[in-house]
């Protein structure tokens, strides 16, 4: 037993040469991109350079904590929230009827031969469209142009952020519906159950944790986008963070980037908090 695993040992990777060939191939293609990409880490090492960063790193201390800038930022961080939630709870509403429309695992008319098949399939298709153009466009992209709309204020980021990740909810709700246990449901539909009867008593029941998890991920995502989309005047931190930073505030921008972190920390304890209690 100890021979034949030094025997082992000694002999070569026979999958060695092909993962030192993808190697190269992907380093030779990766080096263009570099250079078109204008990456250049040596400017950062630059005398002048370097003297440019810590004059600006300096500009952050010491964090401002005057009450009456901590209140505006308190009011900022409860607009990230509630745009990063109101966000979410729309994109649901447009997801879920889009993945039950396109979930193959929910078709009737896959069953067995009879009529509405073809009509099934091109509903799907045109669903798969709308899906792929909802997430298509960057949510900052659609939050200027609300902005135009709506003005200024977390009313265009909600939109924003419901139509871009109604998209994306909606095409991964669809792929959690068809890759888990469809026998269930399979069964209620040949016993003449509707598609909702379908869905609520034997997809949901298996596909529930798996739903829940991939939805609290994306809020997480959206209080991020939240904070990013304020810079186009979406309200909350962002915008704050942009008005401090065009008025070269550092200490007020020191202030905002730790709100943020806690935020971002308490967004990931929420989240591990939700999994542990639907494992």
């Amino acid at each position: 037993m100890h021979l034949d695993t030094r025997l082992a040992h000694r002999l070569p990777d026979p999958a060695a040469a092909h993962r030192i060939g993808w190697t190269v191939v992907a380093l030779i293609l990766l080096w263009p991109m570099l250079v078109w990409s204008e990456f250049d880490p040596a400017r950062l090492f630059d005398a002048q350079n370097a003297k440019v960063m810590g004059d600006f790193v300096r500009m952050f201390f010491p964090p401002v904590v005057s009450p009456e800038f901590l209140g505006l930022v308190a009011k900022a961080t409860l607009e990230t929230l509630a745009m990063a939630t109101a966000g979410i709870a729309l994109a649901m509403v447009i997801a879920v009827p889009l993945a039950l429309s396109l979930a193959h695992s929910l078709s009737i008319a896959r069953i067995g031969p009879g009529p509405g098949r073809m009509g099934g399939e091109a509903l799907r298709a045109a669903v798969r469209w709308v899906l792929m153009i909802l997430r298509g466009i960057p949510e900052l992209v659609w939050a200027l142009l609300f902005v135009r709309a709506l003005g200024l204020g977390p009313g265009a980021g909600v939109l924003a952020l419901a139509i871009t990740y109604g998209g994306m909810l909606g095409k991964v709700y669809a792929e959690i519906l068809e890759s888990n246990d469809t026998r269930p449901v399979r069964a209620l539909l040949e016993s003449g159950s509707g598609r909702l009867a379908g869905f609520f008593y034997g997809l949901l029941p298996v596909a529930a944790q798996e739903l829940t998890s991939y939805t609290v991920y994306r809020w997480e995502c959206a209080v991020r986008a939240s904070v990013i989309m304020g810079f186009v005047g979406a309200g909350g931190l962002g915008q704050l963070m942009d008005q401090s930073m065009r008025m070269l505030n550092g200490g007020e921008v020191a202030t905002i980037l730790v709100t943020f972190l806690i935020l971002v920390m308490f967004a990931d304890a929420l989240s591990n908090s939700l999994r542990k209690v639907l494992a």
